[in-house]
């Protein structure tokens, strides 16, 4: 009697192993299929019943009834958190719930290089192959008076981010970078009547024309100089200046630091000409034939 009930016992404890594992692998586990590198995105304002069913859709979990029942359990079902979610790895559904309700995103942060002298238009096309949800004729429209002062740089931002998250990173980026100097363009505005403005409208200018760090001090100056005697700035990158006199009403890109200094410390030259040849090499002349000289030499 004893053999049979220790029996009976061990396949009752089987079978109750079997049912949990068979449980646990058809409703608990991650789908077969799971898309492993994937991202889903939980829209705002969707019930629990369309975020499981989007869920089962994706194969992301098998059963809705079981998602359903571990968002009830942990009792934040009206609490879903609307963002865009990456699973790296196949997860068991009561995982899938527990992150969505708390939020875990496990987005790797999108890296976005800005170069130096980009102006606001190529920075928007930028983010706009970036990030999905930037809109661009948005980011435009806020940074209409802002050119010149959005910082060239390396940004890591979230997939879901938009404009409005670049617009305050750039530009808390470009105080962020300027600060160290601000006390110097003070300073200078004191001495030589250049405005911060005035700084950097001629340091975008610098950017654009400049090949390096060799050559942006010369051209600086060479600038400045124009500017004092009355001549038109005269420069390739900003076409007004060859009728206008004077700067630019506006900067005409976004300067890095090194641009920004230059147009603060000008390096005094006897030139008053400049061009790069098809190398990137940089010939000064101090007259115009001279500058024609090396248009004959360097550019034809």
């Amino acid at each position: 009697m004893d053999f049979f009930r220790a029996n009976r016992n061990f396949f009752y404890t089987i079978g109750v192993i079997f049912f949990l594992v068979f449980f646990y692998y058809f409703f608990f586990n991650a789908p077969a299929d799971f898309p492993v590198g994937t991202t889903i995105n939980i829209g705002e304002g969707l019930s629990l019943h369309s975020v499981s069913l989007e869920l089962k859709n994706a194969h992301i979990i098998r059963s809705r009834f079981v998602f359903e029942t571990f968002v009830f359990i942990l009792g934040r079902q009206r609490h879903l958190i609307e963002a865009d979610y990456y699973f790296e790895n196949r997860l068991p559904v009561f995982e899938i719930a527990r992150r969505i309700l708390k939020g875990e995103r496990h987005i790797a942060p999108v890296s976005v290089t800005i170069p130096e002298g980009f102006n606001n238009t190529e920075i928007a096309d930028v983010f706009a192959s970036k990030l999905a949800n930037f809109d661009k004729n948005k980011f435009l429209a806020q940074v209409k008076e802002l050119q010149g002062y959005l910082f060239p740089d390396t940004y890591l931002f979230l997939t879901t981010d938009t404009e409005v998250e670049v617009v305050k990173s750039m530009s808390e980026n470009f105080n962020k970078k300027i600060s160290p100097v601000i006390s110097e363009i003070i300073q200078l505005q004191n001495t030589t009547r250049r405005t911060e403005k005035e700084i950097i409208t001629m340091a975008s200018i610098i950017e654009a024309e400049a090949k390096g760090d060799a050559d942006r001090g010369f051209i600086s100056g060479i600038l400045w100089k124009r500017l004092k005697i009355g001549m038109p700035l005269q420069v390739d990158s900003a076409p007004d200046t060859y009728k206008t006199k004077g700067l630019p009403k506006s900067p005409i890109g976004n300067p890095g630091i090194a641009a920004i200094k230059a147009a603060m410390y000008p390096q005094s030259s006897p030139y008053l000409y400049y061009l790069h040849d098809k190398s990137g090499n940089i010939h000064y002349a101090k007259t115009f034939a001279q500058h024609q000289e090396n248009v004959l030499k360097y550019l034809k």
